[in-house]
């Protein structure tokens, strides 16, 4: 494996032209993009493709994101390409939204696990870009890190969960999202949001001028949709699974008014002899029976601040040996959406 350092803002073009190479190769490079760092493979390339699966772990039915340096390098890989893409992706690409579409004959099957339908986005991260361009592959790349575990916003995320794994490692420092994504589905009747991310429903819905599916709420609906339609539509986009984004530790989410009944719990876990430093990721004004190995971190009230900080936190917690972290829950709101899907993942 081999870790180079990039300047984010001004890639070296020699950096970028050697993790090409090894691209075109069939190799895996692991990059920066401005929401986690992506696990990068040839997404044209069927043995590279498989190589992600193998590295991370990564059921065979979970599909990749293929990333691509312009619309038309992403109409290349679309049998059908909407009205609703073309306004949704002049207004938000390049940036944090994945759109997927019907797959072109090109696509190889591995990428899409099977599916008839493939997810796509440009990164908007200039070393992203940069060996988009050098490659001249569309690159497919789920987050560089072993299935279910914490994204990495650093490259030292992805070592530390990948290693060898990987050929080639871009640092180019931290990502500036700091969550994944958000997925929406345009390769059906209506518009769907498979995965929340930073990029809302509510702004969806002002640019398409109509209304936006949530997969998550038709799921829950027993009158609208079946078991196998929800199984179909986690499927369809990446980190969807039940369990995802989840730290080592075992993980407690509560409600702020729950407050007392979590320090009852850490009180007994003490008592009965359960061992093991704590990770409290808690607002401003919650107060826990902590001991001094402990760790507490005040996180942001704001939810863009919030998701750039809760992977480095939850990663920290793994790094520290934590055997618990705590997370009292922020609102719950449309603008928390995110990163409620994110805690709630990692906590089952």
């Amino acid at each position: 494996m081999e870790l180079l350092k990039i300047d984010p803002l001004h890639p070296d073009p020699v950096v970028i032209a050697h993790a090409a190479r090894v691209l075109r190769a069939g190799g895996l490079v692991a990059f920066p993009t401005e929401t986690v760092y992506g696990l990068g493979a040839n997404a044209l390339d069927a043995n590279a493709v498989a190589r992600i699966y193998e590295a991370k772990g990564r059921p065979a039915w979970n599909p990749v994101i293929a990333h691509v340096a312009t619309v038309a390098d992403a109409h290349a890989l679309v049998s059908v390409w909407s009205p609703d893409a073309t306004l949704l992706a002049d207004v938000f690409w390049p940036g944090p939204l994945t759109l997927v579409l019907p797959r072109a004959k090109i696509v190889p099957d591995i990428a899409t696990a099977g599916l008839d339908a493939i997810a796509i986005r440009i990164p908007n991260h200039p070393v992203a870009l940069a060996l988009l361009r050098a490659a001249g592959r569309p690159i497919a790349a789920p987050s560089a890190n072993r299935f279910t575990q914490v994204s990495p916003t650093t490259a030292q995320h992805v070592i530390s969960s990948l290693g060898d794994r990987v050929d080639v490692v871009l640092d180019g420092g931290s990502s500036d999202v700091g969550i994944e994504s958000s997925v929406c589905d345009l390769s059906g009747l209506e518009p769907t949001l498979l995965r929340p991310g930073m990029i809302t429903r509510a702004q969806l819905e002002l640019v398409l001028g109509k209304p936006v599916q949530s997969a998550q709420r038709r799921a829950q609906d027993n009158n609208t949709v079946s078991a196998d339609d929800a199984n179909n539509d986690r499927q369809r986009s990446p980190g969807m699974s039940d369990r995802h984004y989840a730290p080592r530790a075992d993980v407690w989410l509560f409600e702020t008014a729950q407050s007392g009944d979590i320090a009852r719990a850490l009180i007994d876990r003490t008592r009965d002899g359960i061992a093991g430093r704590v990770t409290a990721l808690l607002g401003h004004t919650a107060a826990l029976p902590l001991t001094a190995d402990d760790v507490i971190v005040r996180m942001p009230d704001e939810p863009a601040a919030y998701a750039r900080q809760l992977y480095a936190e939850l990663h920290a917690a793994d790094d520290a040996s934590s055997a618990l972290v705590v997370i009292e829950r922020p609102p719950d709101t449309d603008a928390w959406l995110a990163v409620l899907d994110r805690l709630n993942r990692a906590a089952r």
